[in-house]
């Protein structure tokens, strides 16, 4: 055996062949080509739901805790098994709304546009956490209902990155890319939410209809602008 073939992978190089296998079982976006620290992955973040202890004990029952069902891509963050009925206006429902875990001190539901639409909303565009003044909802689960006075958002679309990502691309937290996305359409987003924190993986998040109107799939390269 040669000494090429006896050399150990470096951890960048596993994460990245790892990353390339869950997307491609998963059918999710594959990882750009890095040309910064770390691969840019983006991902298109469906219809769900965050929510606080407390308020998934009002739905699922005391004591109750979220199960999770699968993980996602920044670490620690999961789809639980857990969902649940939403009630909007007019009674209009969306029914298996997903919860992400782990649970948060706020109660949050984050829609895509045609979402909101189906349902009678009118909701704003925001950055997560930011819920004041929004519309609020009734949620419904198994053990009973959550009425929230607030929390249903538009995600506004976003980017997490570490320390070294940011300072790669020249940003700061809380500051604003483009991502151009390639493809048949041609698409770039002008107001990319950056998200700085040194547990985050770099990851750019938008919804549904974002990415059905710029066609994104696996193979579309994505590129991220300052």
């Amino acid at each position: 055996m040669s000494s090429l073939s006896n050399q150990l992978l470096n951890r960048a190089q596993i994460e990245q062949m790892v990353r390339v296998s869950l997307a491609r079982h998963a059918g999710a976006a594959m990882p750009q080509p890095a040309v910064g620290p770390n691969p840019l992955v983006v991902n298109i973040s469906a219809r769900h739901c965050h929510l606080s202890q407390e308020s998934v004990e009002i739905l699922f029952g005391k004591g109750h805790q979220l199960t999770p069902k699968k993980d996602l891509y920044m670490d620690g963050q999961y789809a639980a098994q857990e969902s649940v009925t939403m009630i909007g206006p007019r009674s209009r429902v969306i029914s298996n709304l997903r919860i992400l875990g782990p649970c948060r001190d706020f109660d949050q539901v984050e829609l895509a546009y045609t979402d909101a639409i189906s349902l009678g909303f009118d909701i704003p565009v925001r950055n997560s956490g930011d819920i004041e003044g929004t519309p609020g909802c009734m949620l419904m689960g198994p053990a009973g209902f959550l009425k929230m006075d607030k929390g249903v958002i538009r995600a506004a679309p976003h980017v997490h990155m570490a320390p070294e990502d940011a300072a790669y691309y020249g940003v700061e937290n809380k500051s604003f890319m483009k991502l151009r996305v390639g493809g048949e359409l041609g698409v770039t987003f002008d107001r990319i939410f950056v998200r700085v924190d040194p547990s985050f993986k770099l990851e750019v998040h938008i919804d549904t209809d974002e990415g059905n109107a710029c066609g994104f799939g696996p193979n579309v390269p994505c590129e991220l602008i300052k």
